[in-house]
């Protein structure tokens, strides 16, 4: 087995390279380095550095290695923000994955592993669960959900096995906590390694069900030799919800401080967000096993020996009108400059 791992130089895709590995593939990671770094690329895995919006350079890659597989993680996966960066989200989020469906479908791929987001489902009953009919409401939700529709558009017409992952606020070693956009146990981490007080956006109810990265890249590297589970959907992660307020609290344990909270205006985004994982269980042998608690020290043992690190303004806003006021200050600190 040949496989391509976009983004395998980030977060997810890197424990997913290191899953593949272990499982006997031959990998190759193609990364541009824009939320990931290099030292994180698993030891026995081929790096491209390049982007899957280089149509050119995602053929070679194909013509060069005769990929049997794709496990498709590389994006940018910034919800609140996807509202502002409309064209770079669409560009990188879409057309980027159409560049390597078309790839896969002209080299008769094997299947085709995408990671989606619960983002698809918007503000919809819960739990959620797969058979939800979607209603993304940002543009990062609207692009995952867009690809997934085009994964089976393309195995309806040209017999492309695919299987997409729903994974849902994951956390843990290798998480780029310098980003001040998106994974919040990673913000909240960084910031208290600054000395910095945990930013809370509205009053901290807010509740997800943080997803520990063991729970997750094992089941998604492992998925491809489960054939009943081509074409499907699945949701995978965590089962309990906790409040982003609660997380604080834990982190703040994790660390031996004294929680020190700041509360930022609400911004525009789904309150409680959490999903069902029956379906994972049946055919992928889902076994949650990581709690919060647990999760959260693993994760700061690993963040104190990396330290914190600092992260860049987005410098590519398109529309700054509704920006919150906590991102801005750093926009237009970066315009300034």
């Amino acid at each position: 087995m040949r496989i391509l791992v976009t983004g395998g130089a980030g977060f997810i895709g890197s424990h997913v390279t290191e899953h593949c590995l272990n499982l006997g593939y031959e990998v190759v990671v193609l990364d541009d380095l824009s939320g990931g770094f290099a030292d994180q690329v698993p030891n026995g895995a081929g790096f491209v550095r390049g982007s899957i919006s280089d149509v050119r350079l995602v053929s070679e890659l194909f013509a060069e290695n005769g990929f049997t597989h794709i496990y498709h993680l590389a994006a940018y996966a910034a919800e609140g923000l996807s509202h502002f960066i409309r064209r770079f989200n669409y560009t990188n989020n879409l057309i980027g994955s159409v560049n390597l469906i078309n790839a896969a479908i002209r080299n008769q791929v094997k299947c085709f592993v995408f990671t989606s987001s619960i983002a698809v489902y918007g503000a919809n009953q819960l739990p959620m669960h797969e058979d939800l009919t979607p209603a993304p409401e940002d543009p990062y939700g609207i692009a995952k959900y867009a690809v997934e529709r085009d994964l089976h558009a393309a195995h309806q017409m040209f017999g492309l096995d695919y299987i997409v992952f729903r994974p849902h606020n994951v956390y843990g070693k290798n998480q780029n906590i310098g980003d001040r956009y998106r994974n919040v146990v990673g913000i909240f981490m960084n910031q208290v390694m600054k000395g910095e007080p945990m930013t809370i956006f509205g009053d901290g109810s807010q509740t997800r069900a943080f997803s520990h990265i063991d729970d997750v890249a094992p089941i998604i590297a492992r998925s491809v030799n489960v054939p009943e589970a081509y074409n499907q959907v699945f949701n995978v992660g965590a089962d309990q919800p906790h409040t982003v307020k609660h997380l604080a609290h834990e982190v703040a344990r994790a660390f031996g401080v004294d929680p020190d909270l700041q509360y930022l205006p609400a911004r525009n985004e789904v309150k409680h967000a959490y999903a069902a994982h029956e379906r994972a269980r049946s055919l992928l042998g889902q076994q949650t096993t990581v709690a919060l608690e647990e999760g959260v020290s693993r994760m700061a043992a690993w963040a104190c020996r990396v330290g914190p690190r600092k992260g860049k303004p987005f410098q590519q806003i398109e529309v700054d009108r509704n920006l919150p006021p906590s991102w801005r200050g750093a926009f237009d600190a970066a315009e300034a400059t």
